[in-house]
């Protein structure tokens, strides 16, 4: 439920869909298990998981989706035996080489034969899609992974106008600027985490962790011309994490004290649990975005 990474992105045109519409739409691509034969699986699930009853769950018109992965799992280099030795027995017995032809669709058929054996691993991803900012949020440190989940939402209702979230002044130039005045704007506070990247490949990178970064050896770094690229940050007491150059945010994490918020529900009955938690995280998280656009400036305008 607690979102532990932010990769954003936002819409070009507002975002009108319903609750309704959302979860018909999304109904046509829920996630289905493996077969014996399928390599992978890809769909939306429901979005509180083994508790709830819906692909969406909304709350004040935002909304939560998630989506499920299934893979099997077949090592490289167990597939690579197996052709090995096939090879092997066919050059003994008939005396010839094995051609390049033949190797690739030896590895077809015994893909086959050992997919109904494979182990499978499951993935889930979340996203909070926000009208009010015209933003969808996924929780996901892999880009690849949130263009995975935002394509199978873009398949389900036929368009999907997003770009990933950019600001028109550098990430890295702000977070800088903070760096070197020793302190970043309210309601942001400048942990004790940072990593330094020159612009020349000469340049290198440093990082520093658990250390003072007012201090002159992190300083030096910037007079040499390297720029803050990542940054531990707090936002309001409330939310922990990295923020990064690329505009993407790592490592969130809600403060005990927060999350306690609706500890007078206690967990008799769980889905009211869930309800009050994503409600209490998603007004958060409107206004950690909120505070974000007013700390990094305007937004980059698509092209």
């Amino acid at each position: 439920m607690w979102f532990k990474n932010l990769t954003l992105y936002r819409f070009n045109k507002p975002f009108s869909t319903d609750t309704e519409t959302l979860e018909k739409a999304l109904a046509d691509f829920t996630f289905s298990p493996c077969t014996s034969q399928d390599i992978s699986k890809f769909g939306f699930s429901n979005a509180l998981g083994k508790k709830g009853h819906s692909l969406v769950h909304s709350a004040e018109n935002r909304h939560l989706i998630c989506v499920t992965k299934e893979e099997k799992i077949l090592p490289g280099q167990v597939i690579k035996e197996a052709i090995d030795e096939k090879v092997a027995e066919i050059e003994e017995l008939e005396s010839r080489k094995v051609t390049k032809k033949e190797k690739d669709a030896m590895k077809d058929e015994i893909t086959t034969t050992l997919l109904p054996r494979a182990f499978s691993r499951r993935s889930q991803t979340h996203a909070l899609i926000l009208p009010e900012l015209d933003m969808i949020l996924v929780d996901s440190s892999s880009a690849t992974k949130a263009e995975e989940l935002l394509a199978l939402l873009r398949k389900a209702l036929g368009s999907l106008p997003v770009i990933p979230l950019s600001y028109t002044k550098p990430v890295e130039q702000t977070l800088t600027e903070w760096l070197q005045a020793g302190e970043a704007p309210q309601p942001f506070e400048m942990q004790d985490e940072a990593e330094l990247k020159s612009d020349s490949e000469e340049g290198g990178i440093v990082r520093f962790k658990q250390q003072v970064l007012q201090e002159d050896e992190v300083l030096a770094h910037i007079a040499t011309g390297k720029q803050v690229h990542k940054l531990a940050l707090h936002f309001a007491q409330s939310v922990a994490f990295v923020m990064q150059s690329d505009a993407s945010i790592k490592r969130v994490k809600f403060s005990e004290e927060f999350r306690a918020g609706n500890d007078d529900l206690g967990n008799e009955d769980p889905l009211a649990r869930l309800d009050a938690d994503f409600a209490l995280m998603g007004s958060e998280l409107v206004a950690f975005i909120q505070a974000l656009h007013g700390a990094f400036g305007p937004m980059e305008e698509s092209i």
